[in-house]
């Protein structure tokens, strides 16, 4: 539905309950006439320093998932937006359809996610040469690579910062991302992803798009323009990186 506040839009946006960085980063990039509802996803161990520990956090996401959406529905909103995106990429091409079809089945409402949207940006960049970023452990960071790989990407690195619990990813520090991106760079990548929401990129990759003349994709950006555009709200958002400022 659309209220007096929101008469364009309102999304629904269901993130775990240790991300910080979501709903700032949505909030600086926000047009006139949407509005933005969370619904937490109730993380109890937020360690991630082991493939073991991953493996508890993508637990607890598949089990309380569905009283996050169940919450957030009772605002009435018109889409929902996935401000996760480790699950989203869980099994590839494959495993995002399927985690798709489960969030439209909860919820009878058309869905973002940070995979399908990263792909829809790189799409309409027209780029298949891609170094990428995460905050991830090597257990996530394989499903990442595959994701792309079985979309038809060349994957020229993917580098996963380790970070060892969901709420240090939003400590790590502009330098750090930099530092990261340089790393998956080179002389043939087309364009630089990052995926992780709690990673406050948004800002960052906006200045390294001027720098490198190249795009930068941040995933909390690349997931906000899937929204937008999906509900045909096509205004342009300087400062935010080309995506958001020009297509």
């Amino acid at each position: 539905m659309t209220t007096v506040l929101a008469d364009r839009c309102v999304f629904g946006v269901i993130v775990p309950s240790t991300n910080t960085v979501v709903e700032d980063e949505y909030y600086r990039v926000r047009v006139p006439g949407v509005s933005f509802h969370t619904g937490r996803i109730m993380i109890r161990n937020a360690r991630l320093d082991s493939a073991q520990a991953f493996e508890r956090f993508r637990n607890d996401l598949s089990e309380e998932i569905g009283r996050a959406v169940e919450s957030v529905l009772t605002c009435e909103p018109d889409h929902l937006v996935m401000g996760m995106s480790a699950e989203t990429f869980w099994g590839g091409a494959d495993g995002n359809a399927e985690f798709e079809r489960m969030i439209r089945e909860m919820s009878g409402l058309d869905v973002t996610t940070g995979a399908s949207a990263c792909h829809a940006a790189l799409s309409a960049l027209g780029v298949r040469r891609i170094g990428v970023v995460t905050p991830y452990q090597p257990i996530a960071d394989e499903q990442v690579r595959r994701f792309f790989t079985e979309l038809g990407y060349h994957v020229h690195a993917v580098r996963g910062l380790r970070c060892d619990s969901a709420t240090s990813i939003a400590e790590v520090g502009p330098a750090e991302i930099r530092a990261a991106f340089a790393e998956v760079d080179g002389p043939d990548v087309e364009a630089l992803v990052q995926a992780g929401t709690n990673l406050p990129v948004m800002g960052v990759a906006a200045r390294l798009e001027d720098e490198l003349d190249k795009p930068v994709i941040a995933i909390n950006t690349a997931t906000l323009w899937h929204a937008y555009r999906s509900n045909g709200i096509t205004d342009r958002v300087p400062g935010a990186g080309r995506l958001l400022a020009t297509l």
